[in-house]
């Protein structure tokens, strides 16, 4: 009797245990254009930058994406990320650096990686939009830790 009880018991948490992991499992699909665009917020950018929300994985995932888009000129402040960041450049070119690291190019198709806590920037060229899919995970609900904003001089224009 008290193994059946058990087995019951062990019966029922796995049965939780299957539903639970069933709705993990729903599909989602976002539409293009049910997610409205958001201009680039001047303490975070230098320039015009639009930001279009792809996606924010539901709890307990920790990934965010969205489709970023730099006019000429247009970068971001120096930041981190606290559990790193990748960029899929998709149009345009632009431009990256690490701190104390050289400017480098990127264009369509380039995959960029930034390391947990790498300081680093990231914009179009001077006379070149840019676009690029950002992904990043948060880290106790952050995602990115903002600094002070990249002067021309650093930015190389």
């Amino acid at each position: 009797m008290i193994i059946d009880n058990a087995v019951q018991v062990h019966r029922r948490e796995i049965e939780k245990q299957q539903a639970s992991s069933e709705e993990l499992k729903l599909m989602e699909i976002r539409r293009v254009g049910t997610q409205p665009s958001a201009k680039g917020p001047s303490e975070w950018f230098t320039g015009t930058v639009r930001i279009d929300p792809l996606f924010q994985a539901p709890d307990p995932a920790l990934v965010q994406g969205a489709h970023v888009t730099f006019e000429p000129g247009a970068r971001t402040a120096w930041h981190t990320h606290p559990l790193g960041q990748t960029l899929i450049v998709t149009s345009g070119c632009g431009r990256a650096q690490r701190w104390d690291g050289p400017i480098e190019e990127i264009r369509p198709g380039d995959v960029v990686w930034f390391a947990p806590g790498e300081k680093h920037w990231h914009g179009a060229a001077p006379a070149t939009a840019m676009t690029h899919i950002a992904i990043q995970e948060k880290l106790d609900g952050k995602f990115v830790d903002w600094m002070e904003h990249v002067s021309d001089d650093q930015y190389g224009a």
